[in-house]
């Protein structure tokens, strides 16, 4: 059977395919609801029981009869059950379900060849939570529209479908936008400066920078996708801010927005929705007639879901028309009050919201007419409900974004005597009564307000006595939640992980407002605050964790009752939030004081972990191994095999930078021997120390170890190495390891080897994903690294700057730039282009100058000896001369064969010119003779056109 194809009405269901089609189109249906509906239709005429329907749809899972009752509403409306007549779905009560239209079975044949189905887009659009009616005009107008404009905004009153129809517009564009379409809800936002963010984190896109809009508009620059940024209104100068630069600087992104004002921007398209269509208010129409009248069908739709024997007869269509008239034919009033024919009946219905109307009307004449109808119709559908049904649903505006059963058990329902069951079931009567939407797709429903209900239910929470309570009762709630979270973060894989606690971010961001707030209670928010870290990280919202927790800290100070673990953690947090800055140096030693004091092992290591990774950075090698030192010492004394790898891996890159080349190789090889010999090498295993430490141990260890090899003069064995660095990084999908990779790993390796196409391959790289993921950190390496090919007579793509640009341009690219690993290349570079004032304005620089010895301190005293070379000043020899001289003896004792290397080749060079070949085959020949491989690199190959020019003479 499951081959077949079933057929009823328009529809065709594919169960082997798990497809419903709609005539030709796709019916995005939630697997839950599918399973529901294969179920009644492969039984048709028969009654299923409720416990048969939830065994098909939630196997071996125990959930109560409200989800089921939930997703049987949801099936309902994807069918249009009701419209034009059609029956589908009946409820036999005390029984279960019947499918009662007739069906129609289809040859194999037949169904193993359906219409064929969009491409997968990637995208993040809902599942319908209502059947799109009366818009079709509306939807194909806005997709021609987008094929010609990049900016449309759909404007209208609260209510009337602004939503609906932006969600399928973007369906039927999603083939258009290989990229994705994705939708940014930002109602929940109650902080403009969040936008860019949301955005950002809906695109997953790692965005660690001060300027978030530059970093979200240089991660979507080469991307061919539609952004659908819905409810705009309250943020509407961050929104418009952000549609402004994200279509200035990406030219294959089109944004679809929506609004209750248009954003007010050049090259905007206004696109005002107009009300559903409503009968003429002169005519008293049959049932044919009002029949034909977009709103009457939502109506009758609507009423039927709830009634199911309700149908529109030409007794009951006038009153049904005039409601309909009453109600402007906005489509979320009608929902609203469609479900209350099952109490009223059509004739009480009309009387009663006449009277409302009218009411309000002598209330609010100020008000914009179809917003003084929306607010009406919700104040009357909140005025039906019973008193408990009131406090619960004005209690649920305290949620932002959405909330599960649990939630609303937990916050709203403050009387334990009540059970999650009953949360449940307030719940199912709210969604029936189109009071909150739900997503029935999961396991567990997830359910939400729309903002107009919202705002409305926050107001009255607001002018209640209750407020306080509310807000405290979901600041612990979700205190709880992120607790439990912490604790997990580094048990379960980081895709089910976030899957299960992204979605909170906004309930987040609300509990941390009321708890910073003068009503609030600040040592609840520095609870949850600190709970919250792993979330803001993992979901690279560098910033706001940074702010969160300085605001935190803040609170602290004011609590008066000290609390130093929680100072601790918040500290750490905000060094993790910041890259190369005096305050990271100062946050990680504040964090490892208090964890030395509390005798906290876990944040001590975290602490010396940031600070040798500052230091490392900020060229300051000795401390930089004190502290790697310090980390490996409380690591072996501990039981963590995974600490005891990253503290090895920490010495080895310690000592690599202080020019230690033996002892680093030592450590690092030990690393990766352990790494192979152990589940610490699995994918899953390695996430952890992202988590905890930022970078992927073992990517790291890798592209040290490359480094190490290549200094040794062991190219060959380095470029092998390099292959795995990048793949080790990317099997973890971790963008900043990746860049980490590429930045200090394959690309200064090409430049050294003389590999000018790998290098623009791998810069190229590094370019898009520290752009894709706004990882501003990593950006400066790539913006060096292409001055360097284009001096060199390499090409890039995309090249930031011109090959001629000065030095000031070059230093005003990356302020905070202090690596000198590709700082030696660009000076390289100038030597080769004959630029040697800009060369010795970088070796001046306070980059430069406030290093301390370590493992460039070689080629930096070559650069230099070659720089003055340059000035054509006679007495510049001596001191050139004794430059390479000071290089080779540096390099050597260090172990650094390739930069003697080079530092011997200068001086051979200046020895030959100065007629003194003898002296130039004596320093260069027995380095020269020490390699035993990488004899293709450029630097091998220059040394040998030496030593065969020198013996020609």
């Amino acid at each position: 059977m499951d081959a077949q194809a079933i057929s009823f009405g328009p529809f065709r269901l594919l169960t082997e395919q798990r497809l419903l089609l709609e005539g030709d189109r796709p019916v995005r249906l939630g697997s839950r609801a599918f399973d529901i509906l294969a179920a009644l239709v492969e039984r048709p005429g028969e009654v299923l029981g409720k416990e048969q329907l939830i065994a098909r749809a939630w196997p071996q899972t125990v959930v109560e009869d409200s989800n089921l009752k939930i997703q049987v509403s949801a099936l309902r409306r994807a069918l249009g059950d009701g419209q034009g007549g059609n029956r589908y779905v009946i409820t036999v009560p005390g029984r279960g379900y019947n499918f009662v239209a007739p069906v129609r079975r289809e040859e194999t044949l037949r169904a193993a060849s359906p219409p064929p189905v969009p491409s997968a887009t990637p995208h993040n659009l809902p599942f319908a939570a209502t059947r799109m009616i009366g818009r079709d005009d509306a939807v194909a107008a806005l997709v021609a529209r987008l094929s010609r404009e990049r900016l449309v905004t759909i404007v209208g009153a609260g209510g009337i479908g602004k939503t609906t129809v932006a969600l399928a517009v973007a369906e039927r564009l999603m083939a258009g936008h290989e990229h994705g379409v994705w939708l940014i809800d930002l109602a929940p936002l109650s902080d403009p400066r969040l936008v860019p963010s949301a955005v950002a984190t809906i695109l997953g896109l790692e965005i660690r920078t001060e300027d978030p809009i530059a970093a979200l508009v240089a991660a979507v620059r080469h991307n061919r996708m539609l952004l659908l940024l819905d409810n705009c209104e309250h943020v509407i100068d961050a929104a418009a801010g952000t549609a402004v630069a994200i279509l200035g600087g990406a030219p294959d992104v089109s944004i679809l927005a929506t609004s209750r004002e248009p954003l007010g921007v050049a090259g905007e398209r206004e696109h005002r929705l107009a009300p559903l269509g409503i009968p003429h208010a002169s005519s008293r129409p049959t049932a044919a007639e009002a029949a034909a009248s977009p709103a009457v069908q939502l109506f009758v739709e609507r009423a039927s879901a709830i009634v199911e024997d309700f149908a529109l007869t030409d007794a009951n269509a006038p009153a049904v028309a005039e409601i309909c008239r009453r109600l402007d034919g906005l489509p979320l009033a009608i929902e609203f009050a469609a479900p209350r024919v099952e109490v009223l009946g059509v004739e009480g219905l009309a009387a009663r919201l006449d009277d409302s109307l009218q009411l309000l009307g002598t209330r609010r004449r100020t008000t914009v007419p179809r917003h003084r109808t929306m607010r009406a119709v919700v104040d009357w559908s909140y005025g039906l409900l019973a008193e408990d049904e009131q406090e619960f649903l004005r209690s649920l505006g305290i949620f932002a974004g959405g909330f599960t059963v649990e939630a609303a058990a937990a916050v709203v329902v403050p009387d334990a005597a009540k059970t999650r069951n009953d949360a449940i079931n307030h719940l199912a009567d709210l969604v029936a009564k189109s009071l909150v939407v739900v997503d029935a797709n999961g396991a567990q429903p997830r359910f939400r307000l729309l903002d107009t209900t919202r705002a409305y239910t926050v107001e009255k929470l607001d002018s209640s006595d209750e407020r306080t309570a509310v807000a405290r009762r979901h600041a612990e709630y979700y205190l709880t939640l992120f607790k439990r979270a912490e604790a997990e973060a580094q048990a379960r894989p980081m895709a089910e992980w976030i899957a299960d606690y992204a979605g909170e971010i906004d309930n987040l961001r609300a509990a941390l407002d009321w708890a910073f707030s003068p009503a609030g209670d600040g040592s609840l928010g520095v609870a949850l605050t600190t709970a919250a870290v792993p979330l803001w990280l993992r979901l690279s919202l560098l910033e706001e964790c940074g702010s969160r927790a300085r605001q935190a800290l803040g609170a602290l100070n004011t609590l008066g009752t000290p609390k130093p673990r929680e100072e601790m953690r918040l500290h750490t947090a905000v060094g993790a939030s910041l890259r190369d800055a005096p305050e990271m140096e100062a946050a990680f030693t504040r964090a490892l004081d208090i964890a030395e004091a509390l005798d906290d092992s876990e944040y001590q290591l975290r602490a010396l972990r940031g600070l040798s990774f500052y230091n490392s950075w900020a060229n300051h090698p000795r401390a930089a191994l004190s502290f790697a030192q310090r980390f490996n010492e409380l690591a072996t004394g501990g039981t963590n095999q995974s600490d005891r790898l990253f503290g090895e891996r920490m010495l080895g890159s310690s000592k690599h930078f202080l020019g230690d080349h033996v002892g680093a190789r030592r450590h690092l090889e030990q690393v990766l021997t352990r790494y192979a010999a152990a589940d610490l090498g699995q994918p899953a295993a390695r996430l952890q120390d992202v988590i905890r430490f930022q970078l992927d141990g073992r990517t790291e260890a890798r592209v040290f170890l490359m480094r190490v090899l290549w200094f040794q003069g062991l190219a060959d064995q380095a470029v092998r190495m390099a292959e795995k660095c990048l793949g080790d990084a990317q099997a973890i999908d971790h963008a900043s390891s990746q860049c980490f990779a590429l930045a200090l790993g394959l690309c200064p390796l090409a430049l050294w080897t003389g590999n000018l196409g790998a290098a623009a391959h791998h810069t190229s790289l590094l370019g898009d994903l520290s752009s894709r993921h706004g990882l501003s950190h990593w950006a400066p390496y790539g913006v060096r690294y292409r001055r360097v090919i284009a001096l060199k007579g390499g090409n890039v793509s995309r090249s930031p700057m011109p090959p001629d640009a000065s030095i000031e341009e070059i230093d005003q690219s990356d302020s905070n730039f202090r690596s000198l690993t590709a700082l030696t290349e660009i000076v390289e570079a100038f030597t080769e282009a004959g630029r040697s004032a800009e060369g010795l304005a970088l070796l001046d620089g306070e980059i430069v100058r406030s290093s301390e010895p370590g493992c460039f301190t070689a080629e930096l005293l070559r650069l230099r000896g070659e720089l003055l070379l340059l000035q054509a000043a006679p007495a510049a020899a001596k001191p050139s001369e004794d430059l390479f001289r000071q290089a080779l003896d540096v390099a050597h004792q260090q172990g650094a064969l390739s930069w003697e290397l080079r530092a011997a080749t200068s001086l051979a060079r200046l020895l030959h010119h100065q007629g003194r070949p003898a002296d130039a085959v004596a320093c260069l020949k027995p380095v020269y003779s020490r390699f035993t491989e990488g004899f293709g690199t450029a630097d091998l190959m220059a040394a040998k056109r030496i030593l065969e020019d020198t013996d020609h003479h």
